[in-house]
């Protein structure tokens, strides 16, 4: 029995397939059942059929590094200034937060990952409560990975105490939290960046990773600040430091990269560490593009991401893929680096890899029915020659008609189901001009 089908459309299997076009996918449960022709597929017995005619069915974008609730609060306040700068503003409103805040935030968030196609994401909490954007995921149940956020000194010498405890608790977390709701939700140990924690956080941040088999998602190589601050304070590189202390290896999503040499590279393949590329956010707070030709040669995973709505200021992996289609074949001078199918690959199955969720990302029977319907019949993407090129160079996050996550709807017909979109709107306005007024005056 097919619970849905979803017939007519260019459908984008991803992990290495071809375009099908006037495709087929089926859905029962949870998981993909079949993905093919209209000759080859018999949805008769359907329970729902989706006309996607004029469409391109793909995976959900995964977006390996992100932070929702936090960022969105902090969404436009401060433009046009450097990365250290940025986060000694933004410091100010996060030892603000609360709980009631965060979850208004998660809520918006979690509507504007629905609507753009977004099913999976990588959350890492730099510094705040993790409890309201769980309690949201009930209400919006995309594919999270939450990172519980840690560091113990310099800008965030404030949350030392809650760190350590968090840490020490993760075990009694991991079994209440980890791979529930059908695995729609599973958690990650975050510590923040090589600024702010020390040997001692991350050498317990690995012994609790290998202990309870929960993955690890960290800031890395963000920026030439960074790399200064681990050269004078360590002698090393951010990589090659960590990579002294024994932390890196396939459970890491170390988000950015955009500051890297040929050695941290080799360490970094040598490791299995993976990366979540965020070139929109890069460019914007002047901290470098990753030298990504040199990465994938050298065979290290990286996934497409958008940072948070405060760097990059929208969850847009439309946006994002253009974007590092047209930074890098500027940086190399190669027009021909980094082609459609290439992007494409990074914002779905490399994406859902860099943040260890392989069982999402494609089309293909048995992988879980993580599904958007993006319309092509739009002013802007006509004349659709290539579904593939449409969607990396004209289509927008708007132009996402349907999206199912786990098999169920979470929007449907440009609706998303089950909230109050008016009311989230409106509540998240009210806390965030409530929350500045406290912290900025």
């Amino acid at each position: 029995m097919i619970d849905i089908a979803i017939i007519n459309g260019a459908v984008l299997p991803m992990a290495g397939r071809p375009v099908v076009n006037n495709g087929v996918v089926a859905i029962t449960g949870n998981a993909i059942s079949a993905v093919g022709t209209a000759q080859n597929i018999d949805v008769s017995n359907a329970k729902k059929v989706i006309d996607a005619r004029n469409c391109a069915v793909m995976p959900g974008f995964c977006n390996s590094h992100t932070h929702i609730a936090s960022n969105l609060l902090l969404r436009g306040l401060l433009e046009d200034v450097l990365l250290f700068e940025w986060l000694q503003t933004m410091w100010k409103l996060k030892q603000n937060f609360d709980e009631e805040t965060l979850y208004w935030a998660s809520l918006c968030g979690l509507v504007e990952m629905a609507r753009s196609g977004i099913t999976s994401f990588n959350e890492h909490f730099d510094a705040y409560a993790v409890e309201p954007q769980i309690e949201a995921l009930k209400e919006i149940p995309l594919r999270a990975t939450l990172g519980y956020g840690f560091a113990d000194r310099g800008l965030y010498a404030s949350i030392t105490d809650y760190s350590w405890k968090t840490i020490n608790n993760f075990g009694n977390l991991a079994a209440q939290h980890h791979k529930t709701r059908d695995d729609l939700l599973r958690i990650a140990l975050s510590p923040h960046a090589v600024y702010s924690c020390g040997e001692e956080m991350w050498r317990l941040v690995r012994e609790v990773a290998d202990a309870h088999q929960v993955p690890i998602h960290t800031h890395l190589s963000e920026g030439m600040q960074e790399v200064n601050y681990c050269l004078d304070n360590y002698g090393l590189r951010p990589v090659q430091w960590l990579h002294s202390l024994g932390f890196l290896g396939p459970d890491v999503t170390a988000g950015h990269c955009s500051q890297l040499d040929a050695t941290d590279i080799q360490l970094l393949a040598e490791t299995g560490t993976k990366i979540g590329h965020c070139p929109v956010c890069n460019a914007k707070l002047g901290s470098g593009t990753m030298p990504l030709r040199q990465v994938r040669e050298a065979g290290i995973t990286v996934g497409l991401a958008t940072d948070g709505p405060a760097s990059h200021n929208a969850s847009d992996m439309f946006q994002e893929m253009k974007f590092a289609g047209l930074i890098h074949k500027t940086n190399t001078g190669d027009v021909e680096f980094l082609k459609i199918n290439e992007l494409l690959e990074m914002s779905t199955y490399q994406g859902a890899l860099a943040m260890n969720r392989p069982d999402t990302g494609r089309l293909e029977v048995g992988a879980k029915a993580d599904v958007i319907v993006v319309n092509l019949d739009t002013a802007h993407a006509q004349p659709v020659y290539d579904p593939m090129s449409a969607l990396v160079y004209s289509t927008r996050a708007d132009d996402v008609r349907h999206t199912i996550v786990n098999g169920q709807f979470i929007m449907e017909n440009g609706r998303v189901l089950g909230v109050d979109e008016d009311l989230i709107r409106a509540k998240f306005h009210e806390k965030a001009h409530a929350l500045k007024v406290r912290s900025l005056g």
